[in-house]
C-alpha cells in the first residue's frame, strides 16, 4: 500500500491593493490644506447663514424705522441699523444671497461660453481658430466695466441683465485656457484611437476631450467667481448694480462708505464679509489648484 503525499501548502497570497482614483486622490490632498479646508467651510457657513438666515429674523430688508434712524450694535439689532432704521444683519444676509446669486450665475454664463468656445478654437485649429481667438484678442483690448457699463446703460438696469453683462466679459480667460487645454490633449493617442473608430468631433470634443480638461476649468471657475462679485460690487459702487430698495454687499460698501465717519459700522460689518468671502474663494481655488495637479501627487 503506497502512502499519499501529504497535500502541497497553498501559495500564499499578498492582499491586492485597491488603487485611489484621480478624483479620490485629489480630495485626499485637498483634505491636507488647511487653508482650503478653511475656505470650504467659511464659504459654507457664509451660503447656509444667507439662504436661511433671513427667513429666522423679525425683520424685512426694507423695513424702516425712521425714529430710530442709526442705531449702533447690540440689543435688538446685533449688528446695528442704518440710516432709515433697517437691519443691518437682515440686509447683510440678503445682500449676500444677490452678491453670491451674482457670482454663481455670472461665472457659469462665463463658464458655458468660454469652454464650449475655446474648446472648438482649439479642436479644430486653423483658420477657424485663428478668426476665434483674434476676437479674443479684441475683446481683451476692451475695458471691461465700460463694457459691462455700456450694456446696462443700453438695455436697462435689472439683476438678470447684470448676470449676462458680466458673464459676457468674463469668459475670454477660460476661453483661452480650455483652448491651449485641448490643443495639448488633442494629439494624444487615445484622440486618434477615437477618431480611427470613426466618433464624431461632436462626441470627441464633449465625451473624450473635455473631461479631461475639467481640472484647470474647476480651478480657474473658483477663481473667477470672486473676480464677478468685485465687479458688481464696483458697478454698485458707482450706483449700476442692484438697485434700491434690493441690497448686495456692494451697495452696502457703498452706503458705509458715504457714512463710516459718522456711523462705522455700517462699513465694517460689509467689509469683513466680503472680504472673507473673497479670501475663502481664493484659498479654496489656491487649494483645488495644488489638489489637481498630477505632479504634485508623485511627491
Amino acid at each position: 500500500m503506497v502512502a499519499s503525499s501529504p497535500p502541497l501548502p497553498l501559495p500564499v497570497t499578498e492582499p491586492i491593493e485597491r488603487g485611489l482614483s484621480p478624483w479620490h486622490d485629489a480630495w485626499l490632498r485637498l483634505r491636507k490644506n488647511k487653508l482650503a479646508v478653511f475656505g470650504m467651510a467659511a464659504l459654507a457657513v457664509t451660503t447656509l447663514a444667507c439662504v436661511l438666515g433671513p427667513l429666522l429674523m423679525h425683520y424685512g430688508y426694507e423695513e424702516q424705522n425712521l425714529d430710530l434712524g442709526a442705531a449702533r450694535p447690540g440689543g435688538a439689532h446685533w449688528l446695528g441699523t442704518d440710516t432709515l432704521g433697517r437691519d443691518l444683519l437682515v440686509r447683510l444676509l440678503y445682500g449676500g444671497r444677490v452678491s453670491l446669486g451674482v457670482g454663481l450665475a455670472a461665472t457659469f454664463v462665463a463658464l458655458t461660453i468660454g469652454v464650449v468656445y475655446g474648446a472648438i478654437a482649439g479642436y479644430f485649429g486653423g483658420k477657424l481658430d485663428a478668426v476665434m481667438m483674434r476676437t479674443v484678442d479684441i475683446m481683451y483690448s476692451l475695458p471691461f466695466p465700460i463694457f459691462v457699463i455700456l450694456l446696462m446703460v443700453f438695455f436697462g438696469r435689472n439683476i438678470i441683465l447684470l448676470f449676462v453683462a458680466i458673464g459676457a466679459v468674463e469668459w475670454l480667460t477660460m476661453a483661452r485656457i480650455v483652448r491651449g487645454q485641448v490643443m495639448a490633449i488633442k494629439k494624444m493617442e487615445f484622440i486618434e484611437a477615437a477618431r480611427a473608430l470613426g466618433l464624431g468631433r461632436r462626441r470627441i470634443i464633449f465625451r473624450h476631450i473635455l473631461p479631461n480638461v475639467l481640472g484647470p476649468i474647476i480651478v480657474y471657475t473658483t477663481l473667477t467667481i470672486p473676480g464677478v462679485m468685485l465687479l458688481e460690487a464696483f458697478l454698485s459702487f458707482l450706483g449700476l448694480g442692484v438697485q434700491p430698495p434690493m441690497s448686495s454687499w456692494g451697495v452696502l460698501i457703498k452706503d458705509g462708505a458715504e457714512k463710516m465717519e459718522e456711523f462705522s459700522w455700517l462699513l465694517i460689518f460689509p467689509g469683513a464679509v466680503f472680504s472673507l468671502t473673497l479670501f475663502s474663494l481664493n484659498f479654496l481655488g489656491d487649494g483645488l489648484r495644488d489638489a489637481l495637479d498630477v505632479r504634485s501627487s508623485k511627491d
